[in-house]
């Protein structure tokens, strides 16, 4: 039960990326995580559901174009921390990257986001 709940509020992180619109990224941000969530990513830590919006969005702002985003892995949860390894492609031959993000959970919702990406590199 408890990896069902951490793998739905994954899914629904990771579908903020592929939105159909910027103006959709909150409301799925929102479903997903706490509003004082803490984001440990590649440019330091930032809080709150409007700092992890902002890296959402530059994000899909990729220059080589809108990518994907997409779960790689299963959600592995043996406490209140889960992990789950994830894939961002873009267009064509663009720069493809991959990572892993541990994700700390409150309340069914994510509170804590860390983020370890990989090399970027054309798809092969």
């Amino acid at each position: 039960m408890q990896e069902e709940i951490a793998q739905s509020a994954v899914d629904t992180f990771i579908s903020a990326f592929n939105a159909a619109e910027d103006v959709h990224v909150t409301g799925l941000l929102a479903q997903a995580l706490t509003s004082d969530v803490v984001l440990w990513g590649p440019l330091g830590r930032s809080e709150g559901i409007e700092a992890v919006e902002r890296f959402v969005l530059d994000i899909r702002r990729h220059p080589a174009g809108a990518g994907t985003m997409v779960r790689s892995s299963e959600v592995d949860m043996p406490d209140e921390w889960a992990r789950y390894q994830w894939l961002f492609t873009t267009p064509g031959d663009g720069p493809r990257l991959a990572g892993t993000d541990v994700v700390h959970f409150r309340r069914a919702l994510i509170d804590q986001i860390i983020v370890f990406a990989g090399d970027v590199r054309p798809v092969s």
